[in-house]
């Protein structure tokens, strides 16, 4: 079972901006996750999950609509993700 934390702007973004259906698809990401981890996600072609590059090297992306993306990265082998935002494919670090 992996575990799952989020920092404290993806709570502020997804009360803010997301619309509902990725809201929900969100969640059906989290559920993926908990279950089966980053490999589990690369077996939904739907979620398109894959490893950034360049200044956000060391995380990844999964698709959660055309526009809107959940970033994340793997610490260590302690099973535990951690959601660094999501965002409307704007890759720029802040």
């Amino acid at each position: 079972m992996w575990r799952i934390a989020e920092h404290r702007r993806v709570d502020k973004r997804l009360s803010k901006s997301v619309p509902v259906e990725i809201l929900k698809r969100y969640e059906k990401w989290k559920d993926v996750v908990r279950l089966s981890g980053p490999p589990g996600l690369r077996l939904i072609k739907g979620f398109y999950d894959e490893a950034l590059s360049g200044q956000w090297q060391g995380h990844r992306s999964s698709r959660l609509g055309q526009q809107w993306r959940v970033i994340y990265r793997v610490e260590g082998d302690a099973l535990l993700i951690q959601v660094v935002d999501v965002t409307p494919h704007d890759y720029r670090r802040r």
